[in-house]
């Protein structure tokens, strides 16, 4: 008895002490606790509907009455014509956003850290921030004005040098993915290339100055001491994107969408929309399914990336 209450008297005490620090800190735990009601209604408690995809869902019997069918309705859209199709659409789209958007924000970062002329940079610094704050809506109309045969500044160019009017471009399916993919690059530049400038601003000068007396160029001190540096966070940052290779922006790809390039862009997040929401025969439970089956890719993949980088250096995020 002695001896249970000699291991147990250490174990009271921890509690006490972990009781006065969270009273002693109240009101950081009041904060904390704002972000997790919000994460726990509007990120966990929505989970509960995703047993609509393994249900042929009822209206009259609701989410948790409808009948349960398994893996049905997986096999339904593995089974789909259009399965392939918007598979193929949403890995060529995502993967050629991630490889040219990816990597150009952070040359961009070292290009602007190696200026000198601080009231240049900064000014560069403004105007490629400004597209990130331009609504996804206002962005396609922009595009498609560009792209205007007619009276497009690109169609008008096309013209002068050509002899011959632009082809209708967004009515191209070879062309929606190019026009998708760097009409993101030009918007999301300088606002990704921030948190690349944050890290490189923690840069040691003493290391620039060393370098500078052994001689070393200003190519070499951007090669070995501030691409070095800002390593880590472009490891971070590759695999928090790889885990969303399979999301492709819904609203942006919708409003780009026609008639004729529907081939190219039918990806798998307007599909869902089209087959849950705006078709005559809305059906739920194959949305869901659909939607399920993007998320488990995107999931698998942040775990592969992450190991991948586990193994080949030290980052990573768990």
């Amino acid at each position: 008895m002695s001896i249970v209450m000699r291991t147990l008297k250490p174990v009271r005490q921890k509690r006490s002490v972990r009781r006065k620090e969270i009273l002693s800190r109240w009101q950081l735990y009041l904060f904390l606790l704002l972000p997790l009601v919000y994460i726990i209604v509007f990120a966990y408690v929505p989970m509960a509907g995703l047993q609509l995809a393994f249900k042929k869902f009822s209206p009259r019997l609701g989410i948790w009455g409808s009948p349960w069918v398994g893996l049905d309705q997986f096999t339904k859209f593995f089974k789909s014509y259009m399965f392939e199709r918007v598979l193929k659409n949403t890995i060529r789209v995502s993967l050629y956003s991630l490889i040219a958007g990816f990597p150009i924000p952070i040359i961009f970062a070292l290009l602007l850290n190696s200026m000198r002329n601080y009231k240049f940079k900064r000014s560069i610094q403004m105007i490629t921030y400004i597209p990130h704050f331009i609504s996804t809506v206002v962005l396609v109309g922009m595009v498609l004005q560009m792209i205007n045969p007619r009276i497009g500044l690109f169609g008008m160019l096309y013209r002068a040098l050509a002899g011959s009017d632009l082809p209708n471009l967004i009515g191209m399916p070879k062309a929606f993915s190019h026009l998708y993919v760097w009409s993101g690059v030009w918007q999301g530049l300088g606002w990704g290339s921030i948190i690349y400038i944050s890290a490189l601003a923690s840069v040691d000068s003493e290391l620039h100055e060393a370098a500078e007396i052994d001689g070393a160029s200003r190519f070499q001190r951007v090669r070995f001491i501030d691409f070095p540096s800002i390593l880590p966070t472009a490891t971070i940052m590759l695999i928090l994107n790889s885990g969303q290779i399979m999301n492709v922006g819904f609203e942006k790809v919708f409003l780009m969408q026609n008639g004729l390039n529907l081939r190219a862009s039918e990806v798998i997040s307007t599909y869902v929309y089209k087959v849950g929401i705006a078709s005559s025969t809305q059906d739920f439970s194959y949305a869901t399914a659909i939607g399920l089956f993007n998320s488990a890719i995107n999931f698998a993949l942040i775990c592969l990336v992450n190991s991948f980088s586990k193994r080949v250096s030290d980052n990573r995020l768990w």
